[in-house]
């Protein structure tokens, strides 16, 4: 028996479109999301949430790993709506805490694109 409780995992935009140099990890992260959707059923009587969140590009260890990954997060500040900051987790980290909050009692299963607006935006 649980005392119910929530679960986040963390993807990238990667996973939905072809993105140059992300490569297999696009392929992975896919994985992670029906992962995370098939979990949110498993785990649901149990009261346990399970939610993705899909950030923005941010300077981390990983993304040093990614070939061009400059050139790519210079672009995703001047065309996100609400603008980007590669340098600043905070909006990703106070999404993370929303979805484990009770503010979200009954949101399962679902991926929250935490990028500034990019994810909606064309061409």
């Amino acid at each position: 028996m649980t005392d119910g409780g929530g679960i986040v995992a963390l993807t990238y935009l990667g996973s939905e479109r072809v993105v140059a140099n992300y490569n297999v990890m696009g392929v992975a992260k896919a994985a992670l999301e029906s992962t995370s959707r098939y979990l949110a059923r498993s785990l649901g009587g149990d009261d346990i949430r399970v939610n993705i969140v899909a950030a923005g590009p941010i300077r981390t260890m990983a993304a040093k790993s990614i070939p061009g990954f400059a050139a790519f997060e210079d672009a995703w500040g001047t065309r996100a709506p609400l603008g980007w900051d590669v340098n600043d987790s905070e909006p990703i980290a106070r999404a993370c805490v929303a979805l484990m909050s009770d503010w979200f009692p009954a949101t399962t299963g679902e991926m929250v694109h935490v990028d500034g607006g990019y994810h909606a935006i064309g061409a």
